[in-house]
Formats: structure tokens, C-alpha cells, sequence
């Protein structure tokens, strides 16, 4: 490929929405350009890359037994109304209907399809199992999209699936898409983890995701330095252990001006955790007052969980002072004006000395117990973790890491092939249900992931598996005939020898080619300069760190191209 004839566009500066290094490398670089809010065209540059991480995907499914299929995007309404997801996946789910007013949507992933398929080919424990994946497009509408590929509207993601006849089958498949995933990830050059998650939309018994560790990362992982326990914030359980502060009786008292929990503690002189925070929210446009300890914050998937309910939102000021008959800051258990189902941390159980809202303007009680002053209708842990929080596992304080969630692997059980009627005939000729999991994998989150774990002040640092291509020929000067002839043979030397190979021709300075080399990310800059050309050299510059090395013309292609293979053979490895 010649740089003159390539649409290379990259850029000085990044538009000022480009929050993330990621999207802003992959603007400056030329991988992509925004054509509406989350929504993004991918350029040759990231095609490439984004092919080669398709490629690795293709490689580690079918090695592992996976066959590929290719899914319509266009899915039948009836299909997610069967399973229930019609509603659950909300405004997310991009809906619309055929001339015929036949309603579809969009697939933001194919659980429903594929299962579908296979309630109607297979018939006997003979067909099973199944492991069937695809790379494809996928539309989810994000209420708020952001990060470039991170988090986009439209997008290509691999999603697999499969089909077994009892948990210990299933249990085999997760775990060979558990290793293959490792496998992947480690190919593409990327350091990463697994760690325990919430099933969300998707469903099932458990899940786990798999995360880039970057400190730029959306995802908030808990880590036990002492015996290896992860997992995603939303997931991590927490035990919270209050003082026992019971055997008084409730008080009301004056509290003017004192909304939040820490105006409360500083007025009554008490510790923040004996002050009892009640959140009012709608779930599922039903009210619920959602009851934790003062000194933690809220889990909202937790409280989403263990309500069972597929929207929940805070209620509106109006929502608040038509449910208390006060201002909002001011809510608690006790006198609420309508039937209302009361959530609460599992600490509070029997707690007493606690401190709420009195339902009341500039009024709280003092002396509250949970069992006799009021009465939760449910427990559950509701808090978000914190660092330093006990490991479920071990009890050691936990440490916090960022992370991006590159894939994401769920042991689903029955949930869909229940649904959609997904039967085999046993051995004994017994209609028995499949037993599934599913499995996928960001394309494009994969490719910012990995800028975000590779890149310097200049630009991209690519690992060379998912390089666009592998080397740049530079032509330092465009005026002198014989660095252009060496240049060209040079270039031509190595897409012989199978490196993807670029060759700068533009009749630029040489500085500008440098800085777009090291924008762009090639591992490999070889500079054809008359200097070196003179001892019969060329210059090879490494991305990765930056070192030079001079090699002599005659076998530098040669050696250029062990590197590269051995950087290859050894990501294949890993």
C-alpha cells in the first residue's frame, strides 16, 4: 500500500467531544469518523485492525469446536415476546415495524434467534451439543452514547452460543469458551481479567466478564490481593456491620434545614451510619422506598435484582412530596401516605438507634427500630462496594482496579429454550430441555481497549497481531532519486516475504511522516534516509520502545521479518 494513494486522513487535534484517548487516537489516526451520535464509520485503518480481531476470534471459536453462522438482524417481535424481553430491554431496543405493521426490532444480541433455530432442527441428544457464534452488527440505543466504539449505538460484536444436554455438558462449554476467551484476549496483546458480573439483560444463573485493565475504564472491579477473588463492583457483594445502638424509643425532633445525611449528622452529633438513608424510586412506575446505612451509596442493579422489576428510576420531587407530604430530604418508613413496598439493606434487620426521615419538613426521628417502630417488607444487600470493603471470599480488604468489559460469558440454564420450547429426546425417548450459554465479545471495544492499554503522548503503540499493518517505509527525503528506488524495492522486498507494509510517498516533510508513524501506531518504522543509505544501511525504528537499529540493506527485510513472526508465534502462544 502506498501512503499517496491511501485515504489516511488522520488529523492534528481530535474534536473536542472526544472524551477517552481511545476515541480520540482512533480520529487523529484515521480509524473512524462519527456519522451521528454513536454511530461511527470505520475508515480502512480500522477495518484492518477490526478484521484482525475477527480473525483471532474465527481462529479461537473454531479451534474450540464453535461453527460460524450468520444471524438476521431484523428480529420478529414475537420471538422476544415469548421470552419477555419485549419489555424488559426497554427503550434500549430499537423497534419498528414492516408496511404490513408487523412489528420487529433491531437485534441488540440473538438469544431469541438462535434458540429459535435450534427448537427447530434439533430433535434427539444425539444432535447435541451445539456451539454455534457469529460476528455481526448490533443496535442497541443508548440513552447516553459516549466513548467512540466503547459505547455506541450501532456496533460488531461476537456472539456465541451453546446447546447442551444437561448442566454438566453446559458446564464443559462455558468452560472451553472460558479458555478460549483467554486465549483471544492474550492474542490481541491485551492484559486482562475475569471477573464475577451481573447477568443484566441477558440472564441466567451467573456470568463473567472479562476486562481490559485500564485507568480509563468504565468498570469498577474489586479486587482480593490475598486470595485472587474479582469481581465488577455491581456484582461484589457487601457486608456492612453496624454498632448496636437499640433500646431506645422513637423521637421526633427539629431538624431545620437538615436534607442530607451529613447536614442530619452534624446537627444530631451522631455518626452518619446510624443515619438511615430511605430513596424513594419508582420501580416498574411503581413507588419503593429502598432503605441503607447513611455512610453508603446505593447499588441501583442490586435493588433492580432483588425487586424483580425491569425499570427503576428516582421519583420526582412531586412523586416524593406527594408520597411523604414533605420536601424531599425528609422521607423515611414510618407514615409514608401510601402503600409502598419498603426495600432495606440486610444491616438494618432488627437494627435499632436508627435515625430517619420523619415525613415531615425539617423533621426526623431519632431512636427508630426496624421490627417495631416499622417493618421492611424485604432484605437484601443493596449497597455499592467500597474499597477497602471485606472479600466475600476471604474476608481481606478488597482494592479497587478501572477496567473495560471486552466480553462477557453467561451460563443461562433454561431461561430462553424454556421459553421458546428448545426440547431433545433423551436416551430413553423423554422430551428433556436444553440446557444453554452464551457468549460474546466487543469487536470494537476489543480495538479501544487496546489503544487504551497501548499508546504514548505521539499516538498508538499497536500490539503487532492487531497492527493495521506491520511496517512503514519511510522516505525521509522525497528529493534524493536513490532513497525513492530503495524505498520502493525495499517496500516491495517485504509484501514478498508476507509484511503488511505501507510506504510513505507523500511529498511531505519527513517530520510529518514521522509523526503520523507514530500516530497511526505501525510497530515497525523503517526510514530510508540518504545518511544510513550511504554505509548502506537502513534505520529501523521500534514503536514499542522506541529504540533504533541500523541494518544493512541486503538482509534487513529478512530480519525485519523474523521480528515481526516471532511477536506473532509468541501472541499465538501465550
Amino acid at each position: 500500500m502506498r501512503f499517496r494513494k491511501a485515504f489516511f486522513p488522520t488529523l492534528k487535534e481530535a474534536p473536542a467531544e472526544a472524551e477517552v484517548v481511545s476515541h480520540r487516537l482512533m480520529i487523529r489516526a484515521a480509524m473512524i469518523r462519527r456519522l451521528a451520535a454513536g454511530i461511527y464509520i470505520l475508515l480502512p485503518l480500522g477495518v484492518r485492525v477490526q478484521r484482525k480481531v475477527e480473525r483471532i476470534c474465527r481462529e479461537e471459536m473454531d479451534r474450540a469446536g464453535a461453527q460460524e453462522v450468520f444471524l438476521p438482524t431484523l428480529n420478529p417481535a414475537e420471538l422476544w415476546q415469548k421470552t419477555g424481553r419485549w419489555e424488559v430491554y426497554g427503550k434500549e431496543l430499537i423497534r419498528l415495524q414492516d408496511r404490513h405493521g408487523r412489528e420487529f426490532c433491531l437485534g441488540p444480541t440473538h438469544e431469541e434467534v438462535i434458540t429459535n433455530l435450534i427448537s427447530r432442527e434439533v430433535r434427539s441428544y444425539r444432535d447435541l451439543p451445539q456451539n454455534l457464534y457469529q460476528i455481526q452488527t448490533k443496535f442497541r440505543d443508548e440513552i447516553r452514547p459516549r466513548f467512540g466504539v466503547m459505547r455506541g449505538r450501532e456496533f460488531t460484536m461476537k456472539d456465541g452460543y451453546s446447546f447442551d444436554c444437561d448442566e454438566s455438558g453446559s458446564e464443559r462449554s462455558y468452560g472451553l469458551m472460558v479458555e478460549a476467551y483467554k486465549r483471544i484476549f492474550a492474542r490481541c496483546g491485551l492484559v486482562y481479567g475475569v471477573v464475577a458480573a451481573d447477568s443484566g439483560a441477558i440472564g441466567g444463573s451467573f456470568s463473567h466478564e472479562f476486562m481490559v485493565m485500564a485507568d480509563t475504564g468504565e468498570e469498577a472491579i474489586s479486587i482480593c490481593e490475598k486470595c485472587g477473588y474479582s469481581a465488577n463492583t455491581e456484582k461484589t457483594p457487601v457486608v456492612i456491620s453496624l454498632p448496636d445502638n437499640g433500646g431506645g424509643k422513637m423521637e421526633k425532633v427539629h431538624t431545620p434545614g437538615a436534607h442530607t445525611v451529613e447536614e442530619v449528622a452534624s446537627f444530631l452529633q451522631f455518626p452518619s451510619a446510624q443515619v438511615t438513608k430511605t430513596l424513594l424510586y419508582m420501580a416498574d412506575e411503581k413507588p419503593v422506598a429502598l432503605m441503607l446505612p447513611g455512610h453508603r451509596e446505593l447499588n441501583e442493579i442490586k435493588a433492580k435484582n432483588a425487586l424483580g422489576v425491569i425499570d427503576l428510576y428516582l421519583a420526582d420531587a412531586a412523586t416524593v412530596e406527594r408520597l411523604t407530604g414533605a420536601a424531599v430530604g425528609f422521607a423515611g418508613p414510618v407514615g409514608l401516605k401510601e402503600e409502598v413496598h419498603i426495600l432495606a439493606d440486610g444491616s438494618l434487620e432488627g437494627r435499632g438507634g436508627l435515625v430517619l426521615g420523619a415525613n415531615e419538613t425539617d423533621h426526623h426521628y431519632t431512636g427508630a427500630e426496624e421490627g417495631r417502630d416499622f417493618k421492611a417488607n424485604a432484605f437484601a444487600d443493596l449497597a455499592q462496594a467500597q474499597e477497602g470493603d471485606a472479600c466475600p471470599d476471604c474476608g481481606h480488604g478488597m482494592n479497587f482496579r478501572r477496567g473495560i468489559e471486552v466480553g462477557h460469558v453467561f451460563k443461562l440454564g433454561t431461561k430462553y429454550s424454556e421459553a421458546l420450547d428448545a426440547t431433545y429426546l433423551d436416551e430413553d425417548g423423554k422430551a428433556q430441555t436444553i440446557v444453554m450459554g452464551c457468549y460474546g465479545i466487543g469487536i470494537g471495544r476489543t480495538v479501544a481497549a487496546a489503544i487504551e492499554q497501548n499508546h504514548d503522548d505521539d499516538g498508538i503503540i499497536w500490539p503487532v497481531p492487531i497492527a493495521p499493518y506491520h511496517a512503514d517505509v519511510i522516505i525521509a527525503n522525497m528529493k534524493d532519486a536513490e532513497c525513492g528506488e530503495v524505498a520502493d524495492k525495499f517496500h516491495a522486498d517485504l509484501c514478498r516475504l508476507g509484511v503488511e507494509a505501507v510506504l510513505d510517498d507523500r511529498d511531505e516533510r519527513a517530520g510529518v511522516k514521522f509523526k503520523d508513524a507514530d500516530l497511526i501506531g505501525f510497530p515497525y518504522q523503517i526510514i530510508i534516509a540518504p545518511r544510513s543509505l550511504k554505509e548502506g544501511n537502513i534505520e529501523l525504528k521500534f514503536r514499542n520502545t522506541g529504540e533504533r537499529e541500523y541494518l544493512p540493506i541486503d538482509t534487513a527485510a529478512e530480519t525485519i521479518r523474523a521480528y515481526i513472526s516471532k511477536e506473532l508465534e509468541e501472541a499465538a502462544s501465550a
